[in-house]
């Protein structure tokens, strides 16, 4: 069995909603200032990435529930919830988009691991390509550790970590920007938060989401010229800690640590010339606790469409 053909439409006001809540201040999401993009393609702004990663996460906890399978996750102890997600066009406001969830298949070598298929469509084109799975351990960025660093709470905000290599972002987390986060990605808020029956749960991927306003912080003490060089994501590789996760309270601090790794002929958008930026992100908790680790790639807008307009050739 499969969820196929769920269509779901975007207004303005959802993109709004969602960047307001998660500090996005990138051009191509702004109703205005999308046309100050050089050679911007998209014709309007765009919907957030991290707004489609949430809506996945929450049409995947409909599925799982639906299937029985949230059961599964919590007797076999999955805490950690991963996506793998590439990014193939870019989704416009008040387009029809469909949902297709794939059957669950579950395999138990080397360990159990619930995996699904992923995609999103409109206008016949594929806007996003995905894979779902619950496992025991993070399947990205697994290895990382933290205990060696300084006590983050006491370095300045938007600063390097001294004697390492990550850039520092701190955030905290408030419920009425996650409320506005899920409704702005078309998830229903109250299943997740309703004071009157003491309800407060964080969805997995709104904490993740703040590395984008992080990632923009960054380049923009670097003077990145957003205008004239806009970059785009063509990938995000997501695990969360579901266990932290459930820990997480309104006005909870999150230190996001962003490392960027140089740029290689070898790391290429689809082996073509086109070279990616990518980015290792990990949000940390008290006492130095990862809660999300992120693998993000980014390539120039530009470079992409001359490497599309070479092909078609």
């Amino acid at each position: 069995m499969t969820m196929k053909d769920q269509v779901f439409v975007f207004d303005q006001i959802h993109i709004e909603a969602a960047r307001n809540a998660s500090d996005d201040f990138n051009l191509f999401h702004d109703k205005r200032k999308w046309l100050q993009i050089t050679h911007n393609p998209f014709k309007g702004p765009i919907v957030l990435g991290f707004q489609l990663n949430t809506l996945i996460e929450y049409q995947m906890r409909l599925y799982r529930e639906a299937h029985h399978e949230d059961r599964i996750i919590a007797e076999n102890q999955l805490r950690f919830s991963n996506y793998q997600i590439i990014f193939v066009n870019a989704l416009r406001p008040k387009q029809d988009v469909t949902l297709d969830i794939r059957k669950t298949l579950i395999n138990t070598i080397p360990d159990l691991t619930l995996t699904n298929r992923v995609s999103l469509k409109a206008n016949g084109k594929t806007i996003l390509l995905a894979y779902k799975k619950e496992t025991q351990t993070p399947l990205f960025l697994a290895t990382e550790s933290f205990q060696a660093l300084p006590d983050l709470s006491g370095l300045a905000d938007k600063t390097m970590v001294p004697g390492s290599n990550f850039f520092l972002k701190r955030k905290w987390m408030h419920n009425g920007n996650v409320k506005n986060f899920l409704s702005g990605s078309l998830a229903e808020q109250s299943d997740y938060f309703d004071e009157l029956a003491d309800l407060a749960n964080y969805p997995e991927i709104f904490p993740c989401s703040l590395t984008s306003g992080a990632l923009l912080e960054k380049a923009l003490l670097e003077q990145h010229d957003f205008k004239r060089n806009p970059m785009v994501y063509t990938s995000h590789d997501i695990s969360v800690d579901r266990v932290l996760l459930r820990q997480i309270k309104n006005n909870d601090m999150l230190h996001i640590l962003v490392r960027q790794l140089p740029e290689s002929p070898e790391n290429t958008l689809n082996h073509s010339s086109v070279m990616l930026r990518t980015y290792e992100c990990f949000g940390l908790l008290e006492n130095h606790q990862v809660l999300f680790r992120i693998k993000l790639n980014l390539a120039p807008l530009e470079e992409i469409l001359k490497n599309v307009s070479s092909r078609a050739v």
